[in-house]
Order: structure tokens, then C-alpha cells, then sequence
């Protein structure tokens, strides 16, 4: 029979990150492996939900998104990022922030043109520009600080560069890019007139003093940044699938179109219940960061009771860590190890690089739990030295 499937789709595979989960699911393992809390989210966020359906706001909302959603967006965005946004014309709310990189894509990008991509980077980056018909081009973040050299940043850009994707704070490694890199990275958007996507789904999530730098607050950079957000991390509801899109109002225009025919528009209580989030006071972004430190901390600590080298993250709720000295070939080697033997599901280093080889000595521990999860992956880890030994 001939091959009925497209040249795009036999460039990429399902997301590893989810595979992770229903193999998980397969063996009874704790899940540390996708990136979703498993307490509730803010019970004011219910209630709204709640209130949204009873309110009968059950029907298509404008396409773009909910125009007192977008209110809402605009004033508590604006002014965390530094920026002024006409939720009229600069706001998208999308099915996801997932939809909304791709969204942004297609609305951008022409076939040929080349994307620079941070690497390692959240698996979805790489298929986004594939099916934008994108030439990834990736650059280096070189560990342990997971630093970017400016010459082969510089060296990426080029005529046919359209566009470059800023994930910050970062999965999988916790960086949170500096003010003074973003400005080196700027620096060469304007030079090339390259668009900056950035996606800042876990702004809030900081440690040890990080502060978040939006793009679009950098001089001259508005005009070419695309800020994509969402509610998943910050309000713990990663299952409503409702993500935002900020962006200069020609691009805006395009994205809205592209939207409109992916998904029509984003769950319509749910954009409403979303107000209640955006009014949150700022008592609760303090209040998040100090709790997910707490997770943090604990996870940190369970590597450490296990033998596990990992690096510390300075935002996102991940730890990144390095397995090289458990002597296994390949991370998806150990990985699947860890789940069968041990009953952990880590997500294998190698979904977050372009070539396999380059993670096979990493792993991704997700610490978006409850204690008690972390309690009770804590001592499936404590068979981890007795199982494994150094050198196989």
C-alpha cells in the first residue's frame, strides 16, 4: 500500500512527555515524569467555573478569546511584564499555550525559513516548526549554568532566520535567562529583524532570588515579541487548556486567523472563570513561589538521599539531573528501569534534544506534587542504590 501520511508527520513522534505518563499509568509508578500538579487548583477558580457554567456563559465566546478576559489579561500582564497591551488588538487567548506556539508559527513563518531553538527545549518546539514547514536551527546551552555562547549564538542568525523561541524559566532545566542575555539575544533580533517567541508559561515559579525579564520590555523589542502564556502552571489547571497570546497587532491579526481554524476558540466559562485569576492579589504569586521552593527543596534532597546529581533549578518545576555515573547506555535505558524496578517515571533527557545521543545522560524529575507523592517516590528511590550498580 502507499504511504498515505505526510513528509511533516514522519519528521517527529508523539510527545515522550505523555508516553511517560501512560507507561507510568502501566506499571503503577509515581508519575514525576509530565509536568502537572496533582493538588487542586485555588478554590476561588472553582467557584468561578461554577459560577461561569451556571451563568449560562456556555457558548462560543468571541473567537479570539472572552473581551473581559483579555481586559483582564491586559492589566495584569501590562504591568508585571512592563508593557502596555491593547486587549482590542494585541491579545489571543488559544486553546493552550501547546496551541499557541503553533498558532504563532503558522502565522509567521514561511516554508524554508529557520527557527533558532535553545537546546536542550520543551519537546514541542522542534514539531511546531516542522509543521510551520520551519528549518529548526539549534543553539547550545551549555551546562552547568546551561550558558549561551554569544559566537555560536551569533553565528545561528542569518537572512533566512525568522524567528528564535525563548522558554523562560526554561524546561527542562530551570534556567531563568538574565536580563543581560536577553539583551545579547535582542541584540541580534534587531540586527536581523528576527521575531523573539517567548514562552513564559511558568513566570512566576522563581527561586534564590530570580527575577522574570519579559522580552518585550527590552528597548526596541515590543514590536518583535510574541509572549506566550497560559493558566496552566501559575493557577495549577493544566487541564483547561486556556493560553494567551501577546503580540504587536499585525501579527496578532494573523494568529487570530490561524486560531479560528485550529480550534475556533478556547472553552468559553473557563476564559471567564479565568478573570478571577488575573485578579488574584500578589500575596498569591509569593505565596506559589515559596511552596514550590518547598517542593524544590524536597526533591533536591530525595536526589541527593538517592545518588542522583542533578542541577539546581532556578525556576519552572523541574529538576534536571545527570544519571551518566549509574553506568546505563542510554537515559531511556534507565528511565524505563526506573519505572519497572523502581516505580518512578522520569521523562529520559534525549525528548528534549535533536539528536538522541546528546541527553542520553540526563533525566527530568517533575516535583508539581503533593508531598505525600514526593514522600512516597522518596522511598521507592531508597531501593535505587541497592538495584543499580555503578558502572553496568
Amino acid at each position: 500500500m502507499a504511504n498515505r501520511t505526510s513528509h511533516k508527520a514522519a519528521q517527529f513522534n508523539e510527545s515522550v512527555i505523555r508516553q511517560m505518563s501512560q507507561m507510568a499509568r502501566k506499571y503503577e509508578a509515581i508519575n514525576l515524569a509530565q509536568g502537572f500538579p496533582d493538588f487542586p487548583c485555588p478554590e476561588e477558580l472553582k467557584l468561578a467555573a461554577c459560577e461561569a457554567i451556571h451563568d449560562d456563559i456556555n457558548q462560543y465566546a468571541v473567537t479570539w478569546g472572552d473581551a473581559q478576559f483579555r481586559q483582564a489579561i491586559a492589566e495584569k500582564e501590562g504591568p508585571y511584564l512592563g508593557i502596555t497591551i491593547n486587549p482590542d488588538t494585541e491579545i489571543t487567548v488559544t486553546c493552550g499555550a501547546t496551541e499557541a506556539m503553533a498558532a504563532v508559527m503558522l502565522a509567521t513563518i514561511n516554508p524554508g525559513d529557520e527557527v533558532i531553538v535553545f537546546e536542550p527545549y520543551y519537546e514541542n518546539y522542534g514539531p511546531d516548526a516542522i509543521i510551520a514547514g520551519a528549518i529548526p536551527r539549534y543553539v547550545t546551552l551549555h551546562p552547568p549554568e546551561w550558558r549561551i555562547d554569544e559566537a555560536e549564538l551569533a553565528a545561528a542568525f542569518n537572512s533566512k532566520t525568522r524567528a528564535i523561541i525563548i522558554n523562560t524559566p526554561h524546561n527542562p532545566t530551570g534556567k531563568v535567562f538574565s536580563r543581560a542575555e536577553l539583551e545579547m539575544i535582542a541584540k541580534y533580533c534587531q540586527k536581523w529583524n528576527v521575531l523573539a517567541f517567548t514562552d513564559e508559561i511558568y513566570e512566576h515559579i522563581l527561586y534564590d532570588n530570580h527575577q522574570h525579564v519579559g522580552m518585550a520590555s527590552l528597548p526596541g523589542m515590543k514590536d518583535l515579541t510574541v509572549t506566550i502564556n497560559g493558566l496552566s502552571k501559575t493557577y495549577s489547571v493544566t487541564g483547561w487548556r486556556v493560553g494567551i497570546v501577546i503580540a504587536p497587532e499585525d501579527i496578532t491579526q494573523a494568529v487570530r486567523k490561524m486560531h479560528d481554524f485550529l480550534t475556533v476558540g478556547a472553552a468559553a466559562p473557563l476564559q471567564r472563570a479565568g478573570i478571577t485569576a488575573m485578579q488574584l492579589p500578589q500575596s498569591y504569586y509569593l505565596d506559589l513561589a515559596q511552596k514550590y521552593d518547598e517542593k524544590r527543596r524536597m526533591m533536591m534532597g530525595i536526589l541527593d538521599e538517592a545518588g542522583i546529581k542533578y542541577f539546581r533549578s532556578q525556576g519552572a518545576y523541574y529538576v534536571f539531573s545527570d544519571i551518566s555515573e549509574f553506568g546505563y547506555k542510554t537515559d531511556v535505558e534507565f528511565t524505563h528501569f526506573l519505572m519497572k524496578d523502581i516505580g518512578v517515571a522520569v521523562v529520559p533527557g534525549s525528548s528534549f534534544f535533536s539528536r538522541p545521543e546528546l541527553g542520553r545522560k540526563f533525566v527530568r524529575f517533575c516535583f508539581a506534587k503533593k508531598p505525600e507523592t514526593l514522600i512516597a517516590a522518596q522511598l521507592r528511590l531508597h531501593k535505587l542504590k541497592d538495584t543499580v550498580r555503578l558502572g553496568r
